[in-house]
């Protein structure tokens, strides 16, 4: 029997089907994964930039504790408003060594304009003497764990804890805006 492209079985005649020549897919994939590469790699730029902008805000929280007396009164606000998130009537707080000092000088006032605030007893602030936030961040160890000011106020108990640090605000902030400063760096196009 010669091989043909229809083969008899039974008497019946099948004609096999004509194969189509294929086109390789490979230059598509090649251009699609070049495309891919290339937008991660824009995606990174974009992200390292983002990046950079945080730093560079978290660089000049530092300039914030410098000046004293404006300092001083953020740490009331701060501390009032952490009050008024957590609205326990005997709280510990947290700070920076650094800022013992400051923190002590506005516990009453701050504790009293809360009281008046939320209509409610002033409250009990227990500072603990025993840990305290991490120091500032330094040029010799920047991985370290740092904080650049505020205060961590916590429930008696441990449950309830409101981390209102300067870094952790920023974060915050950071998180929030980020849609809105990719769109006003990058336009549109970013994701």
């Amino acid at each position: 029997m010669s091989p043909s492209k229809s083969s008899r079985w039974c008497g019946l005649s099948v004609k096999k089907p004509k194969r189509k020549p294929t086109r390789s897919l490979f230059p598509l994939k090649k251009n699609s994964i070049s495309r891919s590469y290339s937008w991660l790699k824009v995606l990174q730029a974009q992200d390292d930039v983002v990046n950079k902008m945080k730093e560079s805000a978290a660089k000049e929280l530092l300039n914030v504790s410098r000046d004293h007396h404006v300092y001083k009164n953020l740490l009331k606000d701060l501390v009032i408003q952490s009050l008024l998130r957590l609205k326990e009537p005997s709280v510990l707080l947290r700070c920076r060594k650094e800022d013992l000092n400051l923190v002590e000088d506005v516990l009453d006032s701050a504790a009293k304009e809360y009281a008046e605030k939320a209509n409610v007893h002033v409250p009990e602030i227990v500072v603990d003497k025993d840990v305290y936030l991490p120091p500032a961040p330094s040029h010799h160890n920047p991985h370290d764990l740092h904080c650049s000011g505020g205060v961590v106020l916590a429930s008696h108990d441990g449950k309830i804890v409101f981390e209102n640090t300067l870094d952790a605000r920023l974060d915050v902030v950071f998180r929030n805006k980020l849609p809105h400063i990719r769109k006003q760096l990058f336009g549109q196009v970013a994701v």
